[in-house]
């Protein structure tokens, strides 16, 4: 896998936002001088490695293994299990490496960027370049090697939506990216499933659904709360061309269509009662968040007050309980 030639061109011409006090004093503290290859082994390790934003693979890989087991009814192979994660990891790895090298200029001027490898100079975007494309040849020959073919291909398909449909053409254009941007962020589910049946069915069509109508929700309200650093960078985040009464709007009709989708793997007979269950109340918890949300947004209510991260919380900690009940329910039925 490569990307086009044209694709490397644009990105590669983009200033590196120099401009941010934010990014000169990382690099102040490390060391501007130094070349990325002189500096600490260790360090650099960890470097590379927070390329690959570890903690949000964590995310995808909760809805992954769970979908296995759904698939199986039952305890999948072990072996598979690891050989899926390992290829997810090194499959999303490689998307937010090459993420990071695209977005390195706006990275540079926002607060909760500034400290990305790319803008400390402990890693080159040569380096990082580099870095990603061999994370997406490898994690997509493992996947068809030792898994299946199917699993291989929509695992590249999720890395190629990510890096070129969401962050080169969606992410700086319209406030609908993370909606479809998203998609990406979906497709764990369908390679759960298919590396346990090789084949698709509409219990992984549902749960891609459902995580399609939770990023929305999930992620306008951490949004919110840095609204001013994508506003710095131009990047048209809903909450930053919208008032918060209409992002909050959003967010709970996201999320009353999320908790419906979710509800429809049982009289499908996927699951049975123990999920339904933790559906419910798992769902209505989230609702009831989306919704207090949504009266302190009509309140006019903001900085501290209008506690958007209560429902970003929420939201991991709902999506946690959602997918372990996925891989207990079998087990009750």
């Amino acid at each position: 896998m490569s990307l086009s030639g044209v694709c490397v061109t644009a990105v590669e011409s983009r200033p590196v936002g120099g401009g941010s006090s934010h990014a000169i004093g990382a690099m102040g503290e490390l060391g501007v001088s130094q070349k990325p290859s002189q500096r600490p082994f260790g360090a650099r390790v960890k470097a590379f490695v927070a390329l690959t934003k570890p903690r949000i693979i964590e995310l995808l890989l909760i809805t992954t293994v769970p979908v296995m087991f759904l698939a199986e009814q039952g305890v999948p192979d072990l072996k598979l299990v690891l050989l899926t994660c390992l290829g997810g990891y090194l499959s999303a790895g490689g998307a937010n490496a090459l993420n990071m090298y695209i977005d390195r200029d706006i990275d540079a001027l926002m607060e909760r960027t500034s400290r990305r490898p790319l803008v400390t100079g402990m890693v080159s975007p040569r380096e990082c370049l580099a870095f990603g494309i061999a994370l997406a040849v490898v994690s997509t020959l493992l996947f068809g090697l030792t898994v299946n073919w199917l699993s291989a291909w929509l695992s590249l398909g999720a890395l190629l939506f990510y890096v070129v449909v969401y962050t080169m053409i969606l992410k700086r254009r319209t406030s609908q990216n993370i909606v479809w941007g998203g998609i990406a962020g979906c497709m764990p589910v369908l390679i759960g499933w298919s590396s346990v049946t090789n084949s698709m069915s509409w219990a992984p069509v549902i749960l891609f659904l459902v995580m399609f109508f939770w990023t929305p929700p999930h992620y306008w309200p951490l949004s919110m709360k840095v609204k001013d650093d994508y506003a710095r960078v131009g990047v048209p985040m809903l909450p930053v061309i919208a008032s918060n009464k209409v992002v909050a709007r959003q967010i709970v009709i996201y999320s009353w269509v999320m908790v419906a989708v979710s509800l429809l793997l049982t009289p499908l007979g996927y699951t049975g009662w123990f999920y339904t269950a933790v559906a419910l109340v798992a769902g209505g918890l989230w609702l009831w968040e989306a919704h207090a949300l949504q009266n302190r947004a009509k309140a006019e209510v903001t900085g501290a007050k209008l506690k958007e991260m209560r429902l970003f919380h929420w939201s991991i900690t709902y999506v946690s309980v959602l997918f372990l009940a996925i891989a207990v329910d079998p087990f009750l039925r």
